[in-house]
């Protein structure tokens, strides 16, 4: 239900909408404000869409991301707490990378949760690209509409989950992410909003560097204790960390990482080398132009094409998710079981199972 705003309301909100476009930052308390009347639907959509423009073109602090991930954690986000010990990993990427990839995180969920690792794994419906994860996990057999319930049954059984933007975030961003076409502040947080309370560990790519070097700020205020944020590149195109890269650990040449681990923060580069598989072209994992056909090849690749390049693509993130929980020593040794649970059918059988489980 939108609430109508006050003359006063409109007024003070209308000002700091003119302060963030000239330049000046505002606090975190001023930013989950600001946020949590957007969330609400507080705000006419014509001040929405102005502030929500002017924050992301002036570039968010820390300071006030944490305040859009603080709006977005205590009145948008539904939460369940599953009955189980130990680590719960995510991953997920922000979108609105320049270079399309056939979806990686969604089958990555898969094959990692077959090596034993919980993985209760979010995602949203496209903002820039052809395809996010709802649309390919809809395509596969997923209901978007399952409960909660479902997928926390589905965690506990199966060690897999998915929980769709639509169904968690609560009115606010999934109102807005039906309408938007551009990058937001909440793009960049939205990937860190944490509907499974078990989840300890994330893998969260970024669509530019310095965004890798945000998310894993706002992790560290969080509390989270451990998470990577990859920056992929193409060899020769943008190895120097330009513009160009994907929101994936990149099979295609050099990936920056920003890594968290107990409060510590550390930036390196990995190749493709390090993982034990070769350097690719994008053009062989490139997205194709309809979401229906990025589906079909990743259950391709899940069914038994597991030489293709886009099975580098769908372990190497897997690995990442093993790393990060703890579940390997190493991006190869995770590479290696990885690779083990996609040629076994084991994460195929994941995919079953959580089509099984939500429907």
């Amino acid at each position: 239900m939108k609430i109508v705003a006050t003359e006063e309301k409109l007024r003070e909100f209308g000002q700091l909408i003119c302060k963030v476009a000239a330049g000046k930052t505002i606090t975190r308390e001023e930013t989950c404000e600001a946020y949590r009347q957007i969330i609400l639907n507080e705000q006419p959509e014509l001040q929405q869409g102005a502030f929500l423009a002017a924050h992301i073109t002036r570039k968010p602090t820390i300071e006030e991301l944490s305040g859009v991930w603080d709006a977005l954690d205590r009145f948008d986000t539904e939460k369940f707490k599953a009955d189980l010990k130990g680590v719960v990993c995510d991953i997920v990427g922000t979108g609105s990378d320049s270079i399309k990839t056939v979806n990686a995180s969604s089958p990555a969920a898969l094959i990692a949760s077959a090596c034993g690792v919980p993985i209760a794994k979010k995602g949203a419906k496209k903002v820039t690209g052809v395809s996010g994860a709802s649309e390919i996990f809809e395509i596969l057999g997923v209901n978007l509409s399952s409960p909660m319930s479902k997928a926390k049954q589905g965690l506990e059984k199966h060690n897999i989950c998915y929980m769709p933007g639509e169904a968690f975030l609560k009115s606010g961003w999934a109102r807005l992410i039906q309408y938007m076409r551009f990058t937001t502040a909440l793009n960049i947080v939205g990937p860190l909003t944490m509907p499974c309370e078990n989840t300890s560990c994330i893998v969260i790519g970024a669509y530019a560097p310095q965004v890798c070097d945000q998310l894993i700020a706002v992790l560290k205020e969080t509390g989270i204790s451990r998470a990577v944020a990859p920056y992929g590149m193409v060899k020769g195109i943008n190895s120097d960390g330009g513009d160009g890269g994907i929101d994936e650990f990149s099979p295609c040449g050099p990936t920056r990482v920003v890594e968290l681990t107990d409060g510590e923060i550390r930036t390196y580069i990995v190749q493709p080398e390090d993982f034990g598989v070769k350097t690719h072209s994008t053009f062989d994992i490139a997205s194709f132009n309809k979401a229906y056909d990025n589906a079909a090849a990743i259950k391709q690749v899940l069914s038994g094409k597991y030489d293709h390049p886009l099975a580098d693509l769908f372990c190497m993130n897997a690995a990442a998710a093993l790393y990060v929980s703890g579940a390997c020593n190493s991006y190869r040794d995770g590479m290696e079981k990885a690779r083990e649970a996609l040629n076994s059918g084991k994460a195929l059988s994941q995919l079953h199972h959580l089509v099984n489980q939500q429907a």
